[in-house]
């Protein structure tokens, strides 16, 4: 006879998690863990681009090896994120002879624990276990999740999110969705966007996305890392292009998960275009752009009365200098709005010299916030001037967004 679970809460910060494994099931599983605050080994020879941004950016270690009996030394849960069944064994082996609780991928029923089908609504978690099938497991917890995000119509009754994609009632396959996932916290993705998400049979993911949302989808969906890691390993535009057009060809429903919105620099108008030209239909669902939900994080009101009617949203990825630059600096130092400017980091100093040049003043506020709306957000504050020298100092790292305006200070006390 097949004993139940016993349901248990782990309370895992600060106490080390291995991980085993360095592709989609490891992308998939480290976000819960670093949410919950664990201290995360990761045991693999390679990465996909989505962890490896993870370990760049300190959140997690990472040994590029195979497993060893010694990576559990002091360990208190392993997650074995591997397909092969003979090596998942003997990491298994191991985790029992230690007496540590070890999750396995490739087989549950081998497995002495599980994770459940997780849903989060504020300090809420639901988790659902199905008797080991993960399906029944994934179909309670989404009912679960819609009583929760319940939304009230005006005269009262539960609304549902719309449908004007054109599913009617069901999945329809062959077709891709772009989806906008947010700036960071996983719940600020629209409801549209995530009933889409959970609908999918194919996931592909940029590196921003909230890792938790990839935690919570079907265990049969294909994850595609598509992550563009700044001057790192990336995927071609165009691979990622075909990969929607392969996969919605052969019968699939594929959410392209964007972080942000997926037409503010996202390159989204490239791949509609792309599944356009292929005959595959598309449905586009507007993401929160980090462009105003970064600065509004941080306290920083893109507008506010009296001190800016205007913002413009600009990309800084290439210098000022750059023959392929679209970018009128010059112009934009003239104006006395809200400059927000993303992917600006590395020509930061070139960028506000520029400004400085064409009249607008080093004395202007400036701010920049780090991986906003997340638990590690950060946010420094100082003047045009100033802002590029003390983001060296101060070691802030990409995801950021840049804010240059006197909106900056606007709602200090």
């Amino acid at each position: 006879m097949t004993s139940n679970p016993y349901p248990l809460g782990l309370r895992l910060h600060g106490r080390r998690v291995v991980v085993v494994g360095g592709g989609a099931v490891a992308t998939r599983r480290v976000p819960a863990l670093l949410d919950a605050g664990a201290d995360v080994l990761l045991v693999a020879p390679e990465l996909t681009p989505a962890l490896r941004a993870r370990v760049d950016a300190g959140r997690l270690h990472w040994v590029p090896r195979r497993f060893v009996p010694e990576d559990l030394d002091g360990a208190w849960l392993v997650h074995v994120a591997i397909d092969d069944p003979m090596a998942a064994a003997s990491v298994s082996a191991v985790a029992a002879e230690r007496r540590i609780f070890c999750v396995r991928a490739d087989d549950r029923t081998a497995a002495t624990a599980w994770t459940p089908a997780v849903t989060r609504h504020g300090p809420v978690t639901v988790a659902v276990f199905g008797g080991g099938d993960p399906r029944r497991a994934m179909t309670v917890r989404d009912a679960i999740r819609d009583l929760l995000a319940v939304r009230l119509a005006p005269d009262g009754i539960a609304g549902r999110p719309d449908a004007s994609t054109g599913t009617t009632g069901g999945r329809q396959a062959g077709r891709v969705a772009l989806v906008g996932a947010g700036p960071g916290d996983p719940e600020l993705i629209t409801v549209k966007g995530w009933r889409l998400l959970t609908e999918a049979d194919v996931v592909v993911a940029d590196r921003l996305v909230p890792g938790l949302l990839l935690d919570e989808l079907r265990p049969d969906v294909e994850l595609v890392d598509a992550s563009k890691i700044p001057y790192g390993p990336s995927r071609a535009q165009e691979e990622i292009n075909q990969i929607l057009v392969d996969r919605a060809l052969a019968g699939a429903f594929v959410v392209r998960l964007k972080g942000g919105d997926p037409y503010v620099f996202g390159r989204g108008g490239e791949e509609l275009l792309a599944c356009a030209a292929a005959g595959v239909p598309v449905t586009v669902v507007p993401g929160v752009t980090s462009s105003i939900a970064a600065p509004a994080a941080a306290g920083i009101p893109v507008t506010h009365r009296g001190v800016a009617h205007e913002f413009t949203v600009v990309s800084g990825h290439l210098a000022p200098d750059a023959p392929a630059s679209l970018v009128r600096w010059d112009a934009l130092a003239g104006l006395h709005g809200t400059l927000v400017i993303l992917m600006g980091l590395k020509n930061l100093a070139a960028i506000t010299a520029t400004l400085i040049a064409h009249g607008r003043s080093p004395q202007t506020p400036a701010a920049v916030v780090q991986e906003a709306t997340t638990g590690t957000q950060r946010v420094l504050r100082s003047t045009l001037g100033e802002v590029a020298a003390d983001l060296r100092a101060a070691d802030l790292r990409p995801p950021a967004v840049v804010v240059v305006g006197d909106v900056v200070g606007a709602l200090d006390g």
